[in-house]
């Protein structure tokens, strides 16, 4: 098992580019399965969780040839319809199979799914949402059973804006008879770019990236042509290790508006951030100011970079109060950064963090994929060394983090326990 070593206090300095989103490029390869043909995906990012999706879809049937970031499907010939546990309870975006099975083959069989421990995340509104599209589904030992002569169109309200829910039955729609409405749909970028997706196979959609999507289904795809949209939450990572090491740092492939909320927090902070062109340039400030922050679904704070966030904040003037609203259960980074000498108090939801001189560097032991990534970050500006153990989260979504980081100047290695 790998462990990352960094000696932390170097100020970041020079330009990174950001690589394809992972939580992008999962909804798309899984959208392959709707049709037949030759699929081309670029700009996708070498993680663990492509090399399971990978897995999962040659185990359907399909062949898969990879070079680079180029990820190419034929979905000719699926011959199975098992989505099985050894695979799916390693990542839980595996249960987006289930949509784009049924719409095109009818059946499915899809094991509830597993990932990072960050909370039930429980996969209800996918099931009532086919449901409502004519599915039958059934639990049986640990998997769903589900079947569909047909979809058809329906109106479907999402009691809660999921994104995998709204992914899979984004996908599932396409192809049912009828017209589809997803209400208090999901907003966030990965949908957008999704959407975009599937219409380039020629689907009809409209509405993606606001509450309500409408879907008129038709009688069929076409092989997909796509290139995988930036990831936010790596470029909203980099922007906070510049913040904590009084860095600067050129981040290119960013998009600027998939980060309004983060950006709008950090300035808060005293950080200054620039627009060139496709660059942002980020400037950390000589001291960094307390705020406050609440997670919300896109376009708010994203939860994805609370646990980065809270990282920026134990350096804080003041006192900083972070509040989880979207998973429960997502502050197991916390006892790790008390370990460095942060100053955390948690409070049900809430985590009360009051700023610190210094962190000092530690052992410490990565819980899932954000928490890895903060860990890190503290690693970067604490004092002498920290060890960051179990680092195997942060390689399901963060494409050589130790490379680029190592590139900016930071003194980071990976080695083998």
């Amino acid at each position: 098992m790998d462990k990352i070593i960094i000696k932390g206090g170097k100020s970041l300095k020079g330009s990174v580019r950001v690589s394809g989103a992972k939580n992008s490029a999962l909804p798309l390869i899984c959208a392959t399965l709707l049709t037949s043909g030759a699929h081309r995906l670029k700009n996708v990012p070498s993680l663990k969780d492509i090399d399971t999706v990978e897995k999962l879809l040659t185990s359907l049937g399909a062949v898969i040839v990879r070079d680079g970031h180029l990820f190419e499907v034929d979905a000719n010939n699926i011959n199975c319809f098992e989505a099985p546990y050894d695979v799916v309870r390693t990542m839980r975006a595996s249960v987006l199979v289930l949509g784009p099975l049924l719409a095109r083959y009818g059946r499915a069989k899809v094991s509830l799914p597993g990932g990072c421990a960050i909370g039930a995340r429980p996969i209800n509104l996918h099931i009532k949402g086919l449901e409502a599209l004519g599915a039958e589904i059934e639990l049986e030992q640990g998997y769903l059973n589900a079947r569909a002569k047909k979809l058809r169109g329906a109106r479907i309200h999402l009691d809660v804006p999921t994104v995998g829910g709204t992914e899979n039955l984004l996908m599932a729609a396409t192809l049912a008879k009828g017209e589809t409405i997803l209400e208090n749909a999901a907003c966030e970028p990965e949908i957008t770019d999704l959407a975009y997706a599937l219409i380039g196979m020629g689907a009809r959609i409209e509405g993606a990236g606001t509450d309500t999507i409408h879907i008129q289904g038709v009688d069929e795809l076409y092989p997909l042509e796509f290139s995988v949209m930036p990831d936010r939450i790596e470029a909203g990572t980099f922007m906070v290790a510049a913040a904590m090491n009084r860095g600067d740092i050129r981040i290119s492939g960013a998009v600027s508006e998939h980060l309004d909320a983060l950006i709008a927090k950090l300035r808060e902070a005293g950080v200054e951030i620039k627009e060139e062109d496709d660059v942002l340039r980020v400037k950390g400030p000589r001291k960094v100011e307390s705020v406050n922050i609440k997670t919300r679904p896109f376009p708010g704070f994203p939860t994805d970079m609370q646990a980065q966030f809270m990282a920026l904040m134990t350096m804080g003037r003041g006192t900083s109060v972070i509040t989880e609203n979207v998973f429960e259960n997502r502050f197991m980074h916390v006892c790790e950064m008390q370990r460095m000498g942060a100053n955390i108090t948690i409070d049900g939801n809430t985590a009360i963090v009051q700023g610190v001189k210094r962190l000092k560097g530690a052992p410490v032991m990565a819980t899932d994929l954000r928490a890895s990534a903060s860990l890190v970050l503290c690693g970067l500006a604490a004092e002498n060394t920290t060890e960051v153990k179990r680092v195997y989260h942060l390689d399901r979504g963060y494409e050589n983090l130790e490379e680029k980081f190592r590139q900016l100047g930071a003194d980071i290695c990976r080695v083998q326990e």
